[in-house]
C-alpha cells in the first residue's frame, strides 16, 4: 500500500507540468470515481487546483485547511442525515418545529414515478443527496421537461463525496425532492441567508442576493449586528441591505440546530416576510474557496476548534 501511494504522489508531481486540458480531464476522472485516487491525496490536489497553495494537513490554521482536515479526520456518522435534504427537515420539526421548513410535495426514487399532472403550476425539483442539481419550475406548461430529466437523471447517476470528499454524502441514497416554489409577490429575488456557527454560536451571516438580472448582484458578508463586512468570496456588489424581519429567529434557530456541531452553516429564505429553512452544510464550498483577505481565512479558522479525530 505504501508503494503504491508513493506512485500515486509520483504521478501527482508529474501531473503539475502537464498541459492544462490533460490535467484537468484526469482531475475530472477523479473526482467523478472514475479513476481511484485516495482520499487525502485527492483532497491536496483538489486544494491546489482552487487556492494555488499547499494543503497543511499536520497543523491546519484556517478555516479552510481546517475544513479539509475534518473531511478527513472527523466522519460523525450524525452528519449524514443532516445533509440529506429530504431527512434533515426530521432534525429541524424535531428542534424548531415544521413551520419553517419548505412544504414539501413529494419525495422519489426514479424521475418515471413523478406524476407532473398532480403538481402544481409552478414547483422546484432536486435530487436529496448532492449540491447544484436543482430545476425550478416556474409556469409547468412552458418549461423543458427533457432538459429538467436530464439533469436530474445525472445527479440521481453521481455521488457527491468523490467532488471534493465531504465524506456525509458518500452514504445518502439518492433520492428527488419536489418542493412548493417560494416567491415575493413584488417579483424580488429571494435572499439567502447562510449563517456560519460554531457549536452552537452564529459568528457571521453570508448574504447572497440578485437571483434576477435586474438587481444588484452580491456575495457578501455580514455581522451580528447587521454591518457589511470588508470581506469577499466571490465577484459581488458590496452593498447595504436591510435587516431581515426574521432576523431574530434566524439567530436564534441557528443557534439551536448548530449546537453540538464544531461548525455548520445553517440557510434561510425568505419569502414575503415568512421564514424558511432551506440546508445545513458542514464544508461550504467544499473548504476550497479563497478569502480576500487572506486574513478572515485565518479569523474563522481560529473560531473552528477542531474536535478529536474519528479515524
Amino acid at each position: 500500500m505504501k508503494e503504491l501511494l508513493k506512485k500515486i504522489k509520483r504521478l501527482l508531481i508529474k501531473l503539475s507540468y502537464m498541459p492544462e486540458k490533460v490535467m484537468f480531464r484526469l482531475y475530472y476522472a477523479c473526482a467523478h470515481n472514475k479513476l481511484p485516487c485516495p482520499d487525502k491525496l485527492f483532497q491536496k490536489w483538489d486544494y491546489w487546483i482552487f487556492n494555488k497553495k499547499k494543503l497543511n494537513f499536520k497543523n491546519p490554521q484556517t478555516y479552510n485547511e481546517k475544513l479539509q482536515w475534518m473531511k478527513y479526520y472527523y466522519r460523525n456518522p450524525a452528519y449524514t442525515p443532516l445533509v440529506d435534504k429530504y431527512e434533515v427537515r426530521k432534525f429541524v420539526e424535531e428542534k424548531v418545529g415544521a413551520d419553517i421548513l419548505v412544504p414539501c410535495l413529494g419525495i422519489f426514487d426514479k424521475w418515471d414515478e413523478i406524476d407532473f399532472s398532480k403538481l402544481p403550476n409552478a414547483f422546484v425539483i432536486k435530487c436529496t443527496h448532492d449540491s447544484g442539481s436543482v430545476v425550478v419550475c416556474r409556469d409547468k406548461n412552458n418549461w423543458d421537461i427533457e432538459a429538467a430529466k436530464k439533469k436530474i437523471e445525472f445527479g440521481l447517476g453521481r455521488n457527491q463525496f468523490y467532488l471534493s470528499r465531504e465524506w456525509p454524502y458518500k452514504n445518502v441514497k439518492p433520492r428527488i425532492i419536489i418542493e412548493e416554489y417560494l416567491s415575493n409577490k413584488d417579483g424580488s429575488s429571494l435572499v439567502d441567508y447562510k449563517f456560519m456557527c460554531f457549536d452552537g454560536k452564529p459568528e457571521v451571516i453570508n448574504v447572497l442576493t440578485g437571483k434576477n438580472n435586474d438587481e444588484p448582484n452580491g456575495d457578501n458578508f455580514f455581522d451580528l449586528d447587521w454591518n457589511l463586512m470588508k470581506v469577499y468570496q466571490a465577484p459581488n456588489t458590496p452593498y447595504t441591505l436591510n435587516r431581515p424581519v426574521n432576523f431574530d429567529k434566524m439567530v436564534e434557530y441557528s443557534k439551536i440546530l448548530s449546537k453540538g456541531f464544531p461548525h455548520v452553516r445553517v440557510d434561510f429564505l425568505q419569502a414575503d416576510d415568512k421564514l424558511y429553512f432551506t440546508e445545513m452544510t458542514f464544508f461550504p464550498a467544499g473548504g476550497r474557496q479563497p478569502f480576500d483577505p487572506e486574513e478572515y481565512d485565518y479569523y474563522l479558522g481560529s473560531l473552528l476548534k477542531l474536535p478529536p479525530k474519528m479515524r
